[in-house]
């Protein structure tokens, strides 16, 4: 019944362009007849006449012409459909692509840039924010996600897991003092970081009891940019806890030290998510199969046998 009435749809604009039964016909390959019982039952599906009709003209009414502008658009996006499908069969991705991802570092970038040139005739549009989105509210096709997923409504892809360190510049040790255990962060300046959709402080990866560590810890900055707080810990502001495969360019280069590394063992798991449902389009395929190759080697770099950086 559904496709009849996409073809009573795509008879209708016929008509409107050609102007007679007749023309929409030969156009179509149809006997003016036919068109004509397709549009008296369209019009009785609708229960509102679309044609004036006479032995000389045809003409829209009102409500014809309002109509036409909605059929337009459906036979439009029909034919971008199409189009998108036989794109993605010849490996050719065409459309756009709207994917939430979190504040990430470089390594990351490089891998959504290597994404879009791997399909050329792909738009991609990045959503970079802490916050967890509503996909099905926002718009959004596809978003990376860290941490447990929650929202029902959502299918996803595990991509891979990283730890977070603990980090400070030389400097700042150098003068308040190398961390000997978990109860000695207290007496640190702290650089934390606020969740940007509980807007409640990270809590760090401190023993079996984090939550309640990390409630005495003594916050000398408050951000919710990631980078910001890498930044802060190169300047010897003071200690931050980031994921690993953020700090370990600047720990091999010395700029780094990662502290308490055996009192903070933890992993977060990173995923692809798009909306449950439905079967995934074939550019939301092609982006999460594409982080699932590329994006592992990224997240374990720095933990090759197990030990940070």
């Amino acid at each position: 019944m559904a496709m009849d009435k996409l073809a009573g749809l795509s008879v209708f604009v016929q008509v409107a362009d050609s102007g007679s039964f007749a023309a929409a016909a030969r156009a179509l390959g149809l006997t003016a007849s036919a068109i004509g019982k397709t549009i008296a039952r369209l019009e009785e599906q609708l229960e509102v006449r679309l044609f004036h009709r006479n032995t000389r003209s045809l003409s829209l009414t009102a409500e014809g012409a309002q109509f036409l502008d909605r059929c337009r658009g459906i036979m439009e996006a029909v034919a971008a459909a199409e189009r998108e499908l036989a794109g993605s069969r010849s490996g050719d991705l065409r459309g756009k692509l709207r994917v939430s991802v979190p504040l990430v570092s470089r390594q990351w970038h490089r891998l959504f840039l290597s994404f879009m040139e791997t399909h050329p005739g792909l738009e991609l549009e990045l959503n970079y924010t802490n916050r967890v989105v509503d996909m099905v509210e926002e718009g959004f096709e596809a978003a990376v996600r860290i941490g447990i997923l929650k929202d029902s409504r959502l299918r996803m892809r595990r991509l891979g897991s990283f730890r977070r360190v603990l980090v400070a510049a030389p400097g700042y040790l150098e003068r308040h003092g190398v961390p000997v255990d978990l109860d000695d962060l207290e007496r640190h300046d702290c650089l934390r970081s606020r969740n940007a959709s509980s807007c409640q402080l990270d809590v760090w990866p401190l023993g079996p009891d984090p939550a309640r560590r990390s409630a005495r810890l003594r916050p000398r900055f408050i951000v919710d940019h990631s980078e910001m707080l890498l930044t802060a810990a190169l300047g010897g502001a003071g200690i931050a806890c980031v994921p690993e495969f953020w700090a370990c360019e600047h720990v091999r280069r010395g700029e780094l030290r990662i502290v308490l590394a055996d009192e903070t063992a933890n992993t977060r798991e990173v995923s692809a998510v798009w909306p449950g449902g439905q079967v995934a389009c074939p550019r939301v395929s092609a982006f999460v199969g594409f982080l699932a190759i590329h994006l592992p080697p990224v997240l374990a770099e720095s933990r090759e046998g197990g030990s940070p950086c």
